[in-house]
């Protein structure tokens, strides 16, 4: 166990945010962000529909320096101060990813620190540790553009998964149906922004999975369905008028809400029939950003006397901040990693469990 402060460089390129990050953990084990600076890519990307690999990497590749350097200058600092260099090695895109691991392995060879991967998805995981100081263990609703699960987290490797998405996550389902509807990307907040004024119950949208036991989702049939919807009306009317598409969204978003509420319910209830000294319900992933669904799931939290929190809006997207605080809780139980380390597109924090989406010559995706 590390009995000292030391200050630790997160780096993050998993998807299309270049981030990095210094944090200063303390030797009650508590850290504070110095810094964390992100750069984005949505207008790189806009004129296609959703994130574009190659743009990506490419923009990663030319951006990551330039991160490392306004992270480390804002606090004051300079390189030969950072302790520990920690960066996501995967899950992602691999050529974004392979941004951040190399970069981080040339930092740790010339300047002689100590190298940890982390696992995106821990990254997550682990936020509201950073944020709100919570106790092991709690129930975890991972959010994202690419993700969807419910996990036990009981420690900083220990992580079961109760159940997921066995296809689309509701961030990738949000984008598609941007898309469908010619919103702008990301599409998360422009179709919150159009559900605000719209009518949830014009369009009667299914509820995936509720029918069957478990904690799983599923989110492509409601697109499906949604896609449906909207060509009847172009057929019907010769387009989409500006309420068809706030209702659409309006619906679209009440039965996500209702699907998550339903099965956050259900998740609760295998968390502590394992877990009962759990107290707290924690969301993270940039899908934790949406205002109306974070207001579903806090009320579900409070009918089960859960505490509910979710880290702020800056902590929920991808930022290099929580790999920074997941590397260097790692760094704290002596977990180190070498030149070896190597980018992966697939990472589940779950290994005990068949994969929810299949597998490949990669590996298990989630």
């Amino acid at each position: 166990m590390i009995d000292k402060e030391f200050h630790v460089l997160g780096l993050e390129s998993s998807c299309d945010d270049t981030a990095a990050a210094v944090l200063r953990f303390e030797t009650s084990g508590r850290a504070h962000i110095l810094s964390s600076v992100v750069m984005g890519q949505n207008a790189l990307h806009a004129a296609y529909g959703g994130v574009v690999p190659e743009i990506a990497a490419r923009a990663h590749s030319e951006r990551i320096d330039l991160c490392v350097e306004q992270a480390v200058k804002l606090p004051g600092l300079q390189l030969k101060d950072v302790d520990v260099i920690a960066a996501t090695s995967g899950p992602g895109l691999i050529g974004g990813v392979l941004s951040a691991v190399m970069c981080a392995k040339g930092l740790a060879k010339g300047l002689g620190k100590p190298l940890i991967g982390v696992n995106h998805l821990a990254g997550h995981a682990l936020t509201p540790r950073l944020t709100d100081h919570i106790a092991f263990p709690y129930l975890m609703l991972l959010v994202s553009g690419g993700h969807c699960q419910f996990l036990a987290v009981k420690g900083p490797n220990d992580f079961s998964r109760i159940g997921g998405t066995i296809d689309d996550a509701p961030g990738e389902a949000f984008d598609k149906v941007a898309r469908l509807l010619g919103l702008l990307q990301p599409g998360g907040p422009s179709v919150e922004q159009w559900a605000k004024t719209g009518d949830p119950n014009r369009f009667k949208f299914p509820r995936p999975l509720l029918d069957r036991s478990g904690c799983d989702m599923s989110f492509s049939g409601l697109k499906t369905a949604l896609l449906r919807t909207r060509d009847a009306l172009v057929d019907a009317q010769g387009g989409l008028y500006d309420i068809d598409i706030a209702d659409i969204c309006s619906g679209f978003q009440t039965a996500v809400g209702d699907v998550m509420a339903e099965k956050l319910s259900r998740a609760i209830k295998e968390f502590l029939a394992v877990s009962p000294m759990g107290q707290t319900v924690a969301i993270a992933g940039g899908v934790a950003a949406n205002d109306y669904l974070r207001g579903r799931l806090a009320a579900i939290c409070s009918n089960h006397h859960m505490l509910f929190t979710a880290p702020p809006l800056a902590l929920c997207t991808d930022n290099a901040a929580m790999i920074a605080y997941a590397g260097g809780t790692l760094y704290q139980l002596g977990q180190v990693d070498d030149q070896r380390l190597s980018a992966r597109p697939r990472w589940p924090l779950d290994v005990a469990q068949p994969a929810l989406l299949g597998g490949g010559k990669k590996g298990a995706k989630a």
